[in-house]
């Protein structure tokens, strides 16, 4: 996810609308996360963010959350991030939303609640979210928050997958290397893995790198 001040100045969000502004500041949160043209300064990203943030912009409080949750240009503050996606899903951001089931679903800031969990993911996953149509494939085919259901499961690993989604690639790849709900076909699967592990999966790579 990507999410910058520019984004604000581009679309009028908090700001009036100033597209050269937006190119630069693309250019800089960019820069420093990535160390394009520069030294990697998250610290300075962060900062970034923030502003993003305290212009009230959705997206720029989800990724906010992500950095508190993974220390990401700031010391490393569950709470914060917790706060911070809610506060994102309150403003009906899909990644924040998304985010907030991933707490409820791992204690992350706030105590396990699969029920809520699941039903985060769901309404993710109904605004076209993939990371939130994978989290609630994983609900179906783990039964977390709901009864196990691998058929539906399926389904969403494939829609994820088609939405270009390196997980959703590498679950449906286990459920046909598997059999699950679909007869085994090997050479889909390792069609998947690779996909995924094109597009840097840590596990697609290690699965891949197995099936060579």
């Amino acid at each position: 996810m990507e999410y910058n001040l520019g984004y604000c100045y581009r679309n009028g969000n908090g700001t009036d609308i100033n597209k050269k502004r937006a190119f630069e500041l693309y250019q800089k949160d960019f820069c420093y996360q990535n160390g394009i043209g520069t030294d990697i300064d998250k610290k300075r990203a962060f900062k970034l963010y923030q502003k993003v943030a305290d212009l009230g912009n959705a997206e720029g409080i989800s990724i906010l959350g992500y950095c508190y949750e993974k220390g990401v240009g700031t010391n490393i503050n569950k709470k914060k991030a917790f706060k911070l996606y809610q506060k994102a899903a309150d403003l009906g951001n899909a990644d924040g939303i998304a985010s907030l089931g991933y707490c409820y679903k791992n204690r992350i800031g706030i105590d396990i609640d699969e029920e809520i969990a699941f039903e985060l993911f769901k309404n993710a996953a109904a605004l076209a979210n993939a990371d939130g149509i994978v989290s609630l494939g994983n609900c179906y085919n783990e039964g977390i928050g709901t009864d196990i259901n691998k058929k539906k499961a399926f389904e969403l690993y494939q829609e994820a997958a088609n939405l270009g989604n390196a997980y959703g690639m590498l679950y449906l790849g286990n459920f046909y290397r598997n059999g699950i709900e679909i007869n085994i076909d090997n050479k889909i699967a390792f069609e998947l893995y690779e996909k995924a592990a094109y597009l840097g999966n840590s596990d697609g790579i290690t699965i891949f790198g197995k099936l060579l």
